[in-house]
């Protein structure tokens, strides 16, 4: 009974570590995946936003700080975030699907284009620009931060499954097996054997005392043979 349930928790631990293993894998190929994803997204970010900063320098510049604090007070588009989930290897990662609002027919721009200057616009359409990007490399990087939890947490379970508990099981079943044959020859085995042995020896002995038995009645019968043929032979040389 030991035995057997034994061997089904090393077939259940072999197979869960085949799993994981697969799973491992899999994590692993999309993380490297997601990761280059993300490099590209902050190359394309920090474009924008390189050319968003130069632009917005230059209009800080340009224009005085009242009249840029008054262009800029009340903004012209907002955008709101829904987080929803997707599941990746069992991995519940977020995805970011955002909606601008406000800005009818394309207008982002929150002032007059009289008192203003081209550099500001240059920088209001490249902050715009850089929205999405920025929203989608928060998503990318939160979701590898995920998938590089669960790997680590998979590798581990991966480890313990190979190193500890699949090698315990094996040792446990080979040492159980090589105590049941330790026993099966000490009680069983060596025994038999050791009683085939006692019998054999008792017939051996039983067959060369027969022998010996019958050796001895054929010297008898040979000798009385030879004295009954002496006997005759002297009875004739007297009868002669």
């Amino acid at each position: 009974m030991e035995m057997t349930r034994l061997k089904g928790q090393l077939k259940t631990a072999t197979r869960g570590h085949m799993l994981l293993k697969d799973k491992l894998d899999e994590l692993m190929k999309q993380f490297m995946e997601i990761v280059r994803e993300n490099k590209r997204l902050r190359e394309e970010a920090e474009t924008a936003l390189e050319n968003a900063y130069k632009n917005f320098i230059i209009a800080r510049a340009v224009l005085s700080e009242a009249s840029l604090g008054e262009a800029l007070m009340i903004p012209q588009q907002s955008v709101s975030v829904k987080v929803t989930k997707k599941n990746i290897m069992s991995v519940n990662v977020p995805v970011f699907d955002f909606q601008k609002e406000g800005g009818g027919d394309g207008n982002i721009f929150p002032y007059g284009m009289a008192f203003t200057s081209g550099e500001l616009d240059s920088a209001m359409l490249s902050f715009s620009d850089a929205m999405e990007p920025l929203l989608r490399l928060a998503e990318s990087e939160k979701t590898a931060q995920l998938l590089a939890q669960e790997i680590e947490r998979t590798r581990r379970r991966v480890n313990a499954l190979e190193n500890v508990m699949i090698p315990n099981y094996q040792e446990t079943i080979k040492y159980i097996t090589t105590r049941r044959r330790v026993n099966a020859l000490e009680h069983v085995v060596i025994p038999q054997t050791e009683q085939n042995i006692r019998y054999i020896t008792m017939k051996l002995d039983e067959n060369e005392r027969s022998t010996q038995i019958r050796l001895m009645k054929v010297k008898d019968m040979v000798a009385k043979k030879a004295i009954e043929t002496k006997r005759k032979q002297e009875a004739a040389a007297f009868g002669e």
